[in-house]
Order: structure tokens, then C-alpha cells, then sequence
């Protein structure tokens, strides 16, 4: 069947449509409503249910959630149970774990008044009180295509069609996407969103903005010993087993009964083909003031996600006709502070603000210029502005100088002043690979099968799945410069940066050939950030593959 002969897609039409069902879609949904009761409003998840995509550390500031709902500390269906008690800081070598001083952390860095928990299932309480308010949630359903009227400008998303086999022909499950018209459409997709992408190529949305830039963070819940678990105890760590030259660092949540999410975040812009995020992960697991905590214990889940790093600089313009960029799709992340839900929620609810505004002024499909001019100036701008330069201190002089200078530099936004200006990011995380040749291979972390695993044993834990017989969503543009560029100048980078092990050169009697399991792809969308030519695309599969994360 040729697209000339495709069935028409069916249409629904709404004053608002919002797509990604994260804490940035959920809370602009569940603001609309407040505002305005009898707004019609629809999100739609990729995810085969809300939260199943959803991975964070995570230790959420309450700040946002205080002004969405402000009695959920006593909801007893919220998922925010243990309070931060305890917070460290730690300067990791091979052997030694140096505590820092809290008294010498800027005061923007102290956790004690947030909350450690799973953010799906923040993400899970949150959908319900939405559709409580009138707003449907579609999960399962991916935006696979943005919708222009005429004028250019926005009109809403198509869903993907399903049942579609991996030659291109039609199933006899074959059904069309559905449309979802809305006034105003909100993309809150989350880091790297494919549509947000495409947005932000259409309209020039980074015109006058820096590159964005991006971290990989990998992620194990483990429920340990009860006489090891510390409820409300954090502490982050930067140093081995990465080299100065590399940024990233670990975190280790104490919560709930005997949990503990224990992560590792490397930022992309590393140089050393041969690193392994998902390698160096687990190694950091066998240093002996981190392995003790594990022994005894039992790893219940993994997963892997991309980061926005590039902060207040990356930030690209928001707004455009028709919609606007929330949350991670547009990049609020705190780096140091390792946050970025107070500011996804934070976006969402001040999007919807002006959203609101918009349609009771009789509006529809015009640029929310308000919001643009609004965010600088929100809490979200106010809290971004004052980190703006510790990733790009960090990447210019390495983690110990880089760390030291960006310290002192939130000690002086904290009094208003800054010696630095504001720092830019140079180029993007896919330009910063060195050739092979001028770095040696590194040994990869033996899985022993108890505190350390393989990756294929990792993705299941993930509860991926993705229907085998459909088109594979991870698009090479050119298969030859795969070959002459990623595997022989840069020695197949794709096989390390990926934590799924999606993606492998195999040797055959005709030659090398490249090797996509898209099965086990955890949607993390790292190949799309690193790869050295820009050469991979990752697009949404069908409606509801990818992870099944339970309470990530």
C-alpha cells in the first residue's frame, strides 16, 4: 500500500494538547485546569503506561509541588515519603573516599528541604489527579509527526500508525495514528524529544543560543541490608574512576523500605572513544567505600537516560506558533545540583499561565511570546542563571580546577555577583571524540553476577520490550561512513556509549557489518547526542515499546 493510498487519519480537536505525560506535561495539565475548568486537554505518552519512561534520581526540591498542590505532604497516596536527613559530599580516589565539608558548599546546594523517591511514580500519582480535573491521558501512543495549518504554524501532533512490519508493508493490524488538534500544543517530551528536535531545527530555535549538551545517567535500585540502610541519607561524589579530563559523578539515595538508587552520570562531552559509561558504572560499584553497602543486597531494577546539561546558556527559544517548549525538551536541568524536576514542573505550570491567558483572550496558534519573555525572570530563569557557569568551568579546566571554580562561582551569584560573565560551551557532545589513535583501549568492568552485571542482563531488569516485527527506530543516515569514520577513525564508539548494547560491529566473511538490536534500546537517546557524524536518529517506535520502568 503506497501513502497515496493510506486511509485518512481520524481527528480529535482540544483547546490544549500536551505531549509527554513527565512531570512538565502533567503539572501544565493539571494548571490549565486550575485556571480554567472547562479547557479540554489531552496528553499523549509514548510509554506504555505514565511513568514507564520516566527515570530520575531522584531527590526532588518540593518547591514546585508546593505551589501545583499544595497539600500533598498530606495526601497519603503521594509517593514522597522520606525527607533528606543526611547529606555528603565526596571527593572519590582508587582507594579513598574524602568527605568535603557541607559548610563549604554554596547554600543553593543544601538538599535538606527535599525529598528522595521514584519520580515514575510521582509521574503515576500525578496522572490521576489530572483526569480527576477533565484531562485525558492517552498512554501508549507515541507523537510520531508535528501538524502545521497553512500558515506554518502549529495545529498539533499525529500519533504513529501502528502495525507496520519491519519491511515497510502493513500488518492485518494495521491502524492509522490518530489526530490531536489543539490551539496550543505543549512539548514536553523530555530530553533530546524527537519532536522538540525538529521544532528547534524548524523555527531556529537556537538561533542565539548556546549548543545544547548532554549527560548519559545510569541508574540501579537495590534493596540492601537493613542494618546498612541510612532512610534519608544522600551523598554525591565526583573523581574516579574517571580521569580529570572527564566530567560526571555518582549518586548514592537512601529511602523508603531499605532502598537505595545508586546512579552514575557521565557528561557527554568526553574525549576518549574507548570510555564506557556503562563500564565505568559499574566499576565505580567495587570502591571500597561504596561496595559494602551493596553486600547482601539484591539489585531490583537498571536504566538509562540522556541529560540536558547546557543550562541557562542552552536554553533555546521557547516559544513558536502554535506552541512551546517545557521542561527537559527545552533543557532546565541544574547540573550541580543534579535537579531538574522542580524546574520541569516549574516551566509546565508557567506555560500553562500564559496558555491560559492566551485562549481567554480569544487566541489560538500564535507564538507565546509571554512565556519567552516570562521564564529568564521565573524561578526557573533565577535558579538556572545562578549555575550557569559550572558545566562550562568544569569542561574547560577538568573536574578539579573545574569543580574549585564553580563552587566559587555559586558562592558569588549567591551575593549577586559573578567574576566569570557567563561562560559558553563550545561545541557540541558529538564533535568532542578524539580519533582512537591518540587514547588505548580500556579494559571493560568484569560482571561478577552480584554487584557488578553485563548490560544484556541490565536491560532486563529494564522490562524493555519493542514489537520485533516493526521498522527499526534508530535511523542511519549512511551506513558507509558508519564504517569509514565511526569504526575505523573512532573505533565503533557506538558499541561503549550505548548502555543497552543496541548497537555492534560484527564480523563476517564479507565484511564487517553493522548491527542494530533495537529490541533492547532503552530510549535513553544517547546515540543521537554522540555519535561523531551525526549519523543516527532516534525515532519513536510503536506506541508503548521501550522500558517498563516500575519505579524509577
Amino acid at each position: 500500500m503506497s501513502n497515496e493510498e493510506l486511509p485518512p487519519r481520524e481527528s480529535m480537536e482540544f483547546d490544549v494538547v500536551i505531549v509527554g505525560a513527565g512531570p512538565s506535561g502533567l503539572s501544565a495539565a493539571i494548571r490549565l485546569k486550575q485556571l480554567n475548568a472547562d479547557l479540554s486537554i489531552v496528553v499523549v505518552e509514548k510509554g506504555s503506561e505514565v511513568g514507564a519512561h520516566i527515570l530520575s534520581g531522584a531527590v526532588i526540591d518540593p518547591v514546585s509541588l508546593d505551589k501545583l498542590i499544595p497539600d500533598w505532604r498530606q495526601d497519603a497516596d503521594c509517593p514522597l515519603k522520606t525527607q533528606v536527613k543526611d547529606d555528603r559530599f565526596y571527593w572519590m580516589t582508587a582507594s579513598k573516599a574524602i568527605q568535603l565539608p557541607n559548610f563549604a558548599m554554596p547554600p543553593l546546594m543544601n538538599n535538606h528541604h527535599c525529598y528522595i523517591g521514584s519520580l515514575g511514580n510521582v509521574c503515576r500519582w500525578l496522572a490521576p489527579k489530572a483526569e480527576a480535573l477533565g484531562v485525558e491521558i492517552y498512554p501508549g501512543f507515541a507523537a510520531a509527526e508535528v501538524l502545521y495549518d497553512d500558515k506554518g504554524a502549529v495545529r498539533g501532533v499525529a500519533t504513529g500508525d501502528m502495525g507496520i512490519a519491519r519491511n515497510g508493508s502493513h500488518k492485518n493490524s494495521f491502524t492509522r495514528g490518530m489526530e490531536l488538534l489543539g490551539k496550543y500544543t505543549l512539548f514536553a517530551e523530555g530530553a533530546r524529544g524527537s519532536l522538540s528536535r525538529q521544532l528547534i531545527a524548524k523555527f531556529s530555535l537556537d538561533a542565539s543560543s548556546e549548543p545544547p549538551k548532554f549527560g548519559i545517567g545510569l541508574k540501579e535500585v537495590w534493596q540492601i541490608d537493613p542494618s546498612k540502610h541510612q532512610k534519608g541519607l544522600i551523598q554525591h561524589s565526583f573523581g574516579w574512576p574517571l580521569n580529570n579530563s572527564t566530567g560526571g559523578g555518582s549518586f548514592l539515595y537512601h529511602y523508603d523500605d531499605n532502598l537505595v538508587a545508586v546512579g552514575f552520570v557521565v557528561h557527554l562531552n568526553y574525549d576518549d572513544p574507548y570510555l564506557s559509561p556503562f563500564d565505568e558504572f559499574q566499576r565505580f560499584k567495587t570502591h571500597p567505600a561504596i561496595s559494602p553497602v551493596f553486600e547482601g543486597g539484591k539489585r531490583l531494577a537498571y536504566g538509562a537516560r540522556a541529560i540536558t546539561e547546557g543550562g541557562y546558556q542552552s536554553v533555546p527559544r521557547l516559544g513558536f506558533p502554535g506552541g512551546a517548549l517545557i521542561g527537559c525538551a527545552a533543557g532546565f536541568v541544574n547540573v550541580p545540583r543534579i535537579k531538574g524536576v522542580h524546574n520541569a514542573m516549574g516551566s509546565g505550570m508557567l506555560a500553562a499561565e500564559h496558555v491560559a491567558a492566551a485562549l481567554g483572550a480569544g487566541r489560538a496558534n500564535d507564538a507565546l511570546l509571554e512565556y519567552e519573555n516570562a521564564w529568564r525572570e521565573s524561578a526557573v530563569g533565577k535558579d538556572l542563571y545562578k549555575v550557569r557557569n559550572v558545566k562550562p568551568l568544569w569542561s574547560k579546566f577538568g573536574t578539579v580546577i573545574g569543580v574549585v571554580l564553580g563552587g566559587f562561582d555559586m558562592w558569588c551569584n549567591t551575593l549577586g555577583f559573578s567574576l566569570f560573565g557567563t561562560q559558553s560551551h563550545a561545541k557540541p557532545d558529538r564533535k568532542t571524540l578524539d580519533r582512537a589513535k591518540a587514547h588505548a583501549p580500556i579494559a571493560p568492568a568484569k560482571p561478577d553476577g552480584k554487584l557488578t552485571f553485563d548490560k544484556l542482563s541490565s536491560v532486563f531488569l529494564s522490562n524493555t520490550n519493542h514489537e520485533e516485527d516493526q521498522p527499526v527506530h534508530l535511523k542511519v543516515a549512511d551506513l558507509k561512513l558508519q564504517k569509514i569514520s565511526e569504526h575505523d577513525v573512532y573505533a565503533g564508539p557506538s558499541n561503549r556509549y550505548c548502555p543497552a548494547g543496541v548497537y555492534e560491529w560484527v564480523e563476517e566473511p564479507a565484511g564487517l557489518r553493522y548491527q542494530i538490536n533495537a529490541q533492547n534500546c532503552v530510549h535513553c537517546k544517547t546515540c543521537d547526542i554522540k555519535d561523531p557524524n551525526g549519523n543516527i536518529t532516534w525515532v519513536p517506535p510503536e506506541g508503548g515499546g521501550g522500558p517498563n520502568y516500575e519505579a524509577m
